[in-house]
């Protein structure tokens, strides 16, 4: 590919089942190189995505002449040395959700990044979903209008008893596990998008159990959540309820609602697939709205299921992303858009153990 960009990857789990095929999916990039601190998974996955550029030291890797990018998917408590060193190196940078541990390291991470003048970017592919990307498309053609409430639910039976354990890591919040790190990132992220700047939060996090039978049957203390509503309000006067929970037993989907001055957009996805819809609010009601059709312009996704959608989402946002370079805050999730999100998580945490509303600076 003459004149894409050269890519090295950090991480070979998430890196190898999304980043590479996204990289090569994406018009101007190309994914070079792998990065990941033990060598057998790292050769495996190198078998099965054809790289076979590897390293085992990722300090070393970061500062390769050769290479014009980083892709960062390692676990949550890496990602401020790595993407910090990136910086340091002079190298565009992806960073996977959520940026950082805190909202202090997701700060540091995004100044040192305007200050060295590097692209920047937080993985928050879900904005490019084809249902979300219809609502965000709709919300700036100027559907909705002044917008006045949004709530966003999602279900899922993760943490149900009678669901298999997750990684030993998921359960522990002081290493980024948990659902208010994970899956409700992406859920603030796309409310901020929508809303714009988030200035108070009042928030009830919790894990209702406590302990986990692991799979070769230790048991382990849970110190994450497995469920969290969580209500913002916007500088514009907005509000927004957020909520999540995994210990739905039968229970997997999305509810999206969005009401505003000019109309009201509805969305839902789970079992039976995804339904969107919308009007204004002068008209007779509301119609179906299709999902996008966008297709990234490089290589053909050949992954089946949620790994296709996952790919083709970020593939979208690595094409917005070097299509608005010159006012990315505009498009694409900045480290800065990393950062507010910790901001609210952290707010969030604040007001579930006792402050009540939570104002953020």
């Amino acid at each position: 590919m003459a004149g894409a960009l050269r890519v090295g990857i950090i991480g070979v789990g998430w890196g190898n089942l999304v980043h590479v095929p996204a990289f090569r999916a994406a018009e101007g990039f190309e994914p070079v190189a792998l990065c990941s601190r033990r060598r057998e998974p790292l050769e495996a996955a190198a078998a099965k995505c054809g790289i076979s550029d590897l390293s085992t030291d990722w300090r070393d890797f970061v500062r390769r002449d050769d290479l014009d990018m980083i892709s960062i998917t390692v676990p949550v408590e890496l990602h401020r040395e790595m993407t910090l060193a990136t910086i340091a190196a002079g190298k565009r940078v992806l960073c996977e959700k959520p940026a950082a541990l805190s909202a202090a390291d997701a700060k540091e991470m995004y100044d040192a990044a305007e200050s060295a003048g590097v692209a920047h970017a937080t993985c928050f592919e879900l904005r490019w979903l084809p249902e979300r990307l219809a609502v965000w498309d709709a919300v700036r053609a100027g559907l909705v209008g002044k917008p006045y409430n949004l709530r966003s639910l999602q279900s899922a039976d993760y943490w149900h008893p009678t669901h298999a354990p997750q990684s030993e890591w998921m359960y522990r919040k002081e290493v980024g596990g948990g659902y208010l790190m994970g899956m409700l990132s992406h859920d603030i992220d796309f409310a901020c998008t929508l809303l714009g700047e988030p200035v108070a939060v009042a928030a009830d996090v919790r894990s209702n159990v406590p302990r986990r039978k692991m799979a070769d049957g230790t048991e382990i203390d849970v110190t994450a959540d497995d469920t969290t509503v969580i209500l913002v309000r916007f500088a514009n006067g907005a509000s927004a309820v957020i909520s999540c929970s995994v210990v739905g037993a039968h229970s997997a989907g999305v509810r999206f609602d969005l009401f505003g001055e000019d109309g009201t957009i509805l969305f839902e996805t789970g079992p039976e697939g995804r339904r969107i819809s919308g009007g204004a609010a002068k008209g007779d009601g509301l119609l179906e709205i299709p999902p996008s059709a966008r297709e990234p312009k490089g290589a053909p996704i050949t992954a089946k299921g949620r790994s296709a959608g996952m790919i083709r989402a970020t593939a979208l946002l690595l094409e917005e992303w070097n299509a608005n370079l010159a006012n990315p805050d505009s498009a694409i999730p900045t480290l800065r858009a990393g950062w507010r999100a910790m901001r609210v998580v952290e707010a969030a945490r604040r007001s579930a153990a006792g402050e009540g509303w939570v104002g953020l600076d």
